[in-house]
């Protein structure tokens, strides 16, 4: 491949690169680089960095050429080309995760390399230099996730462990690209070439020397760099459980207020957020922001100010302990905390009818990412749900299959989703909405074909010709770990304020308890956990904001030192 004047060139296929993906620094910027970095001189074939190393500096190019090597089990190949001006890396290799790929100079040259750590410094002295480097990094992230780029996949659809891989790499928006047993031709012959069996699937591919058979999630985070363990410490100010919208604006605004934070999350960083493909009503971007950019720069931010974000870490059991709080984790590792907000949210509910266990594991799905598009192809799909993450799904399938129906109990679109995404849904001819419509049965020979609904008002029934049904309907809170430690209510959610019962049992609406405190001081509660909340992202988010103030308030009468920025 040849450059062009230095530009980023662009794999076969692709639609042009942005200005934002890949910008040319100007002069000045390269000089706050210099005075926050160190310049470098590289040679013809030095690696400034190998696939799967990890890269603690952001490098630019100061003169010369860099050629960007993706390292395939056969081959490798050349799929940019740098020159004077361009930032090298994406998101992964500033929050720690090894390169995807290699840099190497083809053209000797300089190179100015920035600590991670100084990226603040820089910030700080060019505003517009620092949210071009992060711009940068996120949308190239997010291109890798389109191009398939990264780790490979390989496993059947029907193989719950495929299921499991493939919803861990999407939730923690890591690069992969998924290798379905059953529609790739020449999979045998490619297996045959790594010596694998097809009982060893699924198995995992990170680089070409490292092959991992059916690894779990937290063997994947661990190679990734994603998996940090609890602090050796044993005792942090806050603990924050789950790391959704509510989760991590705790730990940011804790973090910035001073506490020292661990964040853990059974699954990963984001939360049903992360896979919305896009928010337009969130104040701020008018043109509208996608879930996954709207999690990725709050980790940034809460890296930044040092929180300790560990996943995967399910929490088993939460308890008091000595004046402080125990809760325990699925690893057999534990966290003790002097105060603990709850945000572990809310997951939808498996559809009760006939033939849901049969397809369950290939062709029913519970969220809406790029696998599951993929998976689903041009074939006709079904939504369940009236609220808005059934809506945003309708929306993003819609761009790439034939037909989309969705499906809402109520007798109005609008009911339970924002009046926007009504508005895009109802002009979109692709999808067909039916109100005060259920879904009955599934059915299907070895592949779901079709779902009978049934119209509640009339009591009339029909089949639907679908490849795939998504579930978006009511929520479970994440709560079963919490029996004993707080009050909950029939359907599990956290009680808080007022909702919490007194002495005797019965409720208090007078008692002095703030709207977040559960009924153990100490143990606040934010987010869909909790009962009476309001299911919006920002909703969210300013509840963990809160929550963290009232945390602060706890510490201060306990008596603990707490220190404002």
């Amino acid at each position: 491949m040849t450059s062009n004047g230095g530009d980023a060139e662009r794999v076969p296929g692709e639609t042009p690169d942005s200005h934002e993906a890949f910008p040319r620094l100007t002069a000045d910027q390269l000089d706050v680089l210099q005075t926050c970095g160190q310049r470098r001189t590289a040679q013809v074939g030095d690696f400034l960095y190998r696939a799967g190393e990890r890269v603690h500096d952001v490098l630019a190019v100061l003169s010369g050429r860099v050629d960007i090597v993706q390292s395939d089990p056969d081959a490798d190949h050349i799929i940019e080309v740098h020159g004077q001006g361009r930032v090298l890396g994406e998101l992964g290799m500033l929050e720690g995760q090894p390169a995807l790929f290699s840099a190497k100079m083809v053209e000797a040259g300089q190179i100015v390399a920035v600590p991670t750590a100084h990226l603040s410094d820089v910030a700080f002295r060019d505003p517009v230099l620092g949210e071009t480097i992060l711009r940068a990094y996120l949308i190239r992230r997010s291109r890798l996730i389109e191009r398939g780029a990264g780790m490979r996949i390989i496993g059947s659809s029907y193989a719950p462990d495929t299921r499991r891989l493939l919803d861990f790499a999407a939730r923690n928006r890591l690069p992969h690209k998924w290798i379905d047993l059953e529609k790739e031709p020449d999979v045998d012959a490619f297996l045959r070439r790594l010596n694998v069996d097809r009982a060893d699937t699924p198995i995992v591919i990170l680089r070409r020397e490292k092959l991992l058979r059916n690894p779990s999630n937290a063997q994947i985070a661990a190679e990734l760099g994603i998996l940090v363990a609890p602090s050796p410490t044993g005792l942090c100010d806050l603990l924050v459980v789950g790391a959704g919208p509510a989760g991590l604006a705790a730990s940011v605004y804790g973090a910035s207020d001073g506490l020292s934070v661990t964040t853990i999350d059974a699954i990963a960083i984001g939360g049903q957020a992360s896979t919305t493909s896009r928010i337009e009503n969130y104040l701020g971007f008018p043109a509208g922001i996608s879930g996954a950019e709207l999690t990725e720069r709050a980790v940034v931010q809460a890296r930044r100010f040092g929180v300790r974000l560990v996943v995967p870490a399910k929490a088993t059991a939460l308890a008091r302990d000595e004046g402080h709080f125990r809760a325990e984790l699925g690893s057999h590792d534990v966290v003790r905390a002097r105060a603990v907000v709850i945000a572990s949210g809310a997951r939808y509910r498996r559809l009760d009818v006939p033939g849901l266990a049969r397809f369950e594991t290939a062709n029913v799905y519970y969220e809406a990412t790029i696998n599951e598009r993929e998976a689903c192809g041009v074939e006709p799909v079904a939504v369940v749900g009236g609220g808005n993450s059934a809506g945003q799904a309708a929306v993003f399938l819609a761009a790439t299959t034939r037909a989309v129906h969705l499906l809402v109990r109520d007798h109005s679109l609008g009911a339970k989703m924002s009046q926007y995404l009504a508005d895009q849904i109802e002009s979109d001819p692709r999808i067909t909405v039916m109100t005060h419509t259920e879904v009955r049965e599934l059915r299907g020979d070895q592949f779901l074909t079709a779902i009978e609904v049934e119209d509640t008002t009339t009591g009339s029934r029909e089949d639907l010709a679908v490849g795939a049904l998504f579930v978006f309907i009511g929520a479970d809170p994440q709560s079963s770990w919490l029996a004993g430690a707080v009050q909950l209510d029939r359907h599990g959610f956290v009680l808080t304020g007022t909702d919490v019962d007194g002495p005797s049992g019965q409720t208090t609406p007078h008692q002095h308890r703030s709207i977040l405190q559960t009924s153990q001081p100490g143990i606040f509660a934010a987010g869909d956990v909790r009962r009476g909340a309001t299911r919006r992202v920002a909703a969210a988010m300013g509840e963990g904001a809160i929550a963290v103030a009232l945390v602060n308030q706890y510490l201060a009468n306990a008596g603990h030192a707490v220190r404002h920025l």
